[in-house]
């Protein structure tokens, strides 16, 4: 398995283009070498797509990057799993900004290695990015730089349970937290049942507060990713704009030397069509004679 590792390696870091022919030649070499399973396993490599190349390329060129975004996931698994509100906010917030920059940063890489990445590739290479945070089997495979194919789109990390008996952390201290009282300590039948009922409505109304605020941040953070997608997305047309024109600009000046030659070849034609009218009239005349 360690050969198939190697081979592995070696052949997610080629560009696309170049894997099926690599693949398969050192799939041929192994059969030949009688290695016939090594060899099924070899020709069993899936080619990957433009997005996957660009992922496992961008965990190859910063190792400890993609570390700290693995981390980043253990994270979030773990707020959700003790849900710490506060925690799994800050971390989400966090996971938007950080994922954006390193797909703006895989394009780059991409751009340097001689593979353009649309402005759509790059957001295939986001998803990619926070699928690997929820999926830790993608995630070894991809901080490894051999991710075959793009994991399932992640949502949320719905697979985390809580922990048995984990509630959330309270949001703010309490009322006599914040006075430095001690608590009162009288039992459920010593408060009644109109004292009783306060704590669980001031809980519930912490709790919904809670969510609400859950909520905006994950709506800020979307939209936060949104604006940086629609502007990368606005510079790359800026960009494939700016190479458009100047290709229409050197297609225009190609086009006025062309008029110019066609120009002067129709002149030329002129004078050989009169050369030959009066070469042939001068040689009717002669024979007249």
């Amino acid at each position: 398995m360690a050969d198939i590792d190697a081979v592995a390696a070696e052949l997610y870091g080629l560009r696309p283009e170049e894997f099926t022919a690599a693949r398969d030649a050192r799939a041929a070499a192994a059969r030949k070498a009688g290695r016939r399973a090594e060899a099924k396993r070899i020709a069993a490599l899936r080619k990957p797509t433009l997005a996957v190349w660009a992922a496992n390329w961008l965990a190859r060129a910063d190792a400890d990057q993609a570390e700290r975004l693995l981390e980043l996931g253990e994270g979030l698994r773990e707020a959700h799993r003790t849900l710490l509100g506060e925690e799994l906010r800050g971390l989400s917030h966090q996971q938007h900004v950080v994922i954006a920059a390193m797909a703006g940063e895989a394009r780059r890489l991409a751009r340097e290695a001689g593979q353009d990445l649309s402005a759509a590739v790059q957001r295939e290479v986001e998803q990619i990015l926070r699928s690997v945070l929820a999926d830790p089997e993608a995630a070894g495979a991809w901080v490894r730089g051999v991710l075959a194919k793009a994991p399932p789109p992640a949502v949320g990390f719905a697979d985390v349970a809580p922990e048995p008996g984990a509630a959330p952390r309270p949001p703010m201290a309490t009322v006599a937290g914040e006075r430095g009282t001690e608590p009162e300590t009288e039992t459920e039948t010593e408060r009644g049942p109109e004292r009783e009922s306060k704590p669980k409505a001031d809980a519930r109304e912490a709790e919904r507060t809670r969510r609400q605020a859950e909520l905006a941040e994950e709506a800020l953070a979307r939209a936060e990713t949104e604006r940086a997608q629609a502007r990368t997305g606005l510079e790359a047309l800026d960009e494939e704009t700016g190479l458009l024109e100047m290709r229409l600009e050197r297609a225009r000046e190609e086009r006025e030397r062309l008029a110019a030659a066609v120009e002067a070849a129709d002149g030329r034609h002129r004078e050989a069509v009169r050369a030959a009218e009066a070469a042939r009239a001068a040689a009717r005349k002669a024979g007249g004679r």
